[in-house]
């Protein structure tokens, strides 16, 4: 039998589609349904590699947990990553199609279509409810004769909508009744329901208005979400203008993230954000470096253009003389290639550059290759096992002054035994080619107790969380909020009315 279905779309990117998701998907596997998130297409530079090792978008991964169940390459079949202003990795099933520019991408969706529906068909079989994610806004006239992921994909599962509106950027009246009058009359009927988030202050004050919108629109507004402090992980570029830039002074650590122009997988610092004494914040340029204690250059879709940006921005001279006062240097996938003393690109994977110089940090080069490298990774590290995965287009190989910083001992469930990463002579610089490496509690509180130590303050001895149980607070906190702000009646009669004619 086919699942149920709702679906949650936009007025604008960053919405909170993404959340609504989430907490939708906890509250149904708290009542005991199999419930699987799906969004056909992302544009994200944040990825993840399943199981299998094939790479997804990280919001349905988090969805994924928040519904209790193994992130599937299925809920998220097709993924944009962005390597120039004009021209996208596509990513179909977990494994990369090519790269295309907007426009040769926009002509070759037709072809994508019902492979879209056959993959959501497949998944939708195995549960008793799926939901779905828009992109963006279902209103781009320029861009729904071709629609995917929208009304597109509503009409393909037959899916009713809630549109969700945000009000922290204001005119979320005029961006609801914009949205909905912008759609074909066959498609505003499927939207039945609107939920405004992010709302500070009284809710009262919104009533007459909600009234209006609804008279305007023939659509209730099922919800009010409060502007909360939850935490989840975040995938859009746009979530990166929210993280701080400066130094939070009441904790001890400072750690500096450098903010590349084409920096990836910035979830990879989620786990450092969370710790008591740590301070994280991303520079945008070099008068913003300070003196931090730890320097992270982490990943990048193109490596290459990064590296001409650090050069053209004064950054190489200023992360040597940091490295110089004493700061450690440590570089996550692209940036543990931009540690290195040359990258060779001559298949123009990532540019027309076919040699550049690195850091010059590590003794390390790269050679970028045509295949995508995706795997789940265990790898060992002198005695501690070290959880993670790669995405990366290059091979680094290692001169005489840099040693291995780990050992990979399985990709993908297969044992295997390979070398992982770079560490210089003293430990002040490393690299490695493991994502999500610092949520490995145990060591990499290690980590920090060295650079606290470095300081000349005590280790911290009491017990933290791991990033997994954390996790597991804010999906439940995101369910609370949900269920006490969202009107969760009109929710499951809509989702039990999903296998009739949603456009009634």
């Amino acid at each position: 039998m086919c699942a149920k279905s709702i679906m949650f779309q936009g007025t604008a990117s960053d919405s909170g589609k993404s959340w609504n998701v989430a907490g939708l998907c906890r509250i149904l596997k708290q009542q005991g349904l199999k419930v699987a998130p799906f969004k056909s297409q992302n544009m994200a530079l944040n990825s993840y590699i399943t199981d299998d090792g094939k790479e997804m978008g990280r919001a349905q991964v988090f969805q994924a947990e928040a519904a209790g169940v193994a992130p599937d390459v299925r809920m998220n079949p097709l993924l944009l990553k962005p390597s120039t202003d004009s021209e996208s990795q596509v990513v179909f099933m977990g494994r990369v199609l090519k790269n295309m520019s907007a426009v040769e991408y926009q002509n070759f969706k037709p072809q994508l279509k019902d492979k879209v529906k056959a993959v959501y068909d497949d998944l939708a079989a195995e549960n008793d409810v799926m939901v779905l994610e828009g992109a963006g806004s279902p209103a781009e006239i320029n861009l729904n004769d071709q629609d995917l992921v929208n009304m597109g994909m509503a009409r393909m599962s037959n899916s009713p909508v809630i549109l969700v509106a945000d009000i922290d950027k204001g005119g979320v009246f005029a961006a609801i009744y914009g949205t909905i009058k912008l759609l074909p009359p066959e498609d505003q009927k499927r939207v039945k329901g609107i939920i405004i988030n992010k709302f500070r202050g009284d809710e009262s004050l919104l009533e007459s208005g909600n009234q209006m919108i609804e008279k305007l629109t023939g659509v209730p507004v099922i919800g009010v979400l409060p502007m909360t402090t939850i935490d989840l992980d975040e995938e859009d570029s746009v979530a990166l203008e929210r993280k701080s830039r400066v130094k939070d002074d009441t904790k001890d650590l400072d750690v500096a993230v450098l903010a590349l122009q084409k920096l990836s997988n910035f979830t990879d610092f989620h786990s450092l954000e969370i710790q008591p004494d740590v301070s994280v914040r991303y520079v945008l340029n070099t008068s913003e470096l300070g003196k931090p204690d730890l320097l992270i250059i982490p990943g990048s879709k193109n490596t290459n253009e990064d590296m001409a940006y650090l050069k053209a921005h004064g950054f190489v001279e200023a992360i040597q003389s940091l490295h110089a006062a004493g700061t450690q240097i440590v570089g996550i996938c692209g940036g543990y290639q931009m540690l290195g003393t040359e990258m060779v690109d001559k298949h123009h994977v990532e540019s027309n550059r076919k040699v550049q110089s690195g850091l010059n940090l590590l003794d390390t080069k790269t050679v970028f290759t045509q295949e995508k490298t995706t795997t789940q990774a265990v790898a060992k590290r002198h005695d501690q096992v070290l959880y993670g995965y790669e995405i990366h287009m290059g091979e680094t190989t290692l001169g005489s002054q840099a040693k291995p910083f780990s050992v990979i001992t399985e990709n993908n469930g297969q044992a295997t035994e390979r070398e992982d990463g770079a560490i210089n002579a003293d430990g002040s610089v490393w690299g490695t080619y493991l994502h999500g490496i610092f949520d490995n509690t145990v060591w990499a509180r290690q980590l920090l107790d060295q650079l606290r130590h470095k300081k000349g303050l005590k280790s911290l001895t009491e017990v933290h969380q791991s990033m997994a149980e954390y996790k597991e607070q804010q999906y439940e906190k995101l369910a609370k909020v949900f269920k006490q702000h969202v009107d969760m009646q009109k929710i499951q009669q809509i989702i039990a009315d999903s296998d009739t004619d949603v456009r009634k």
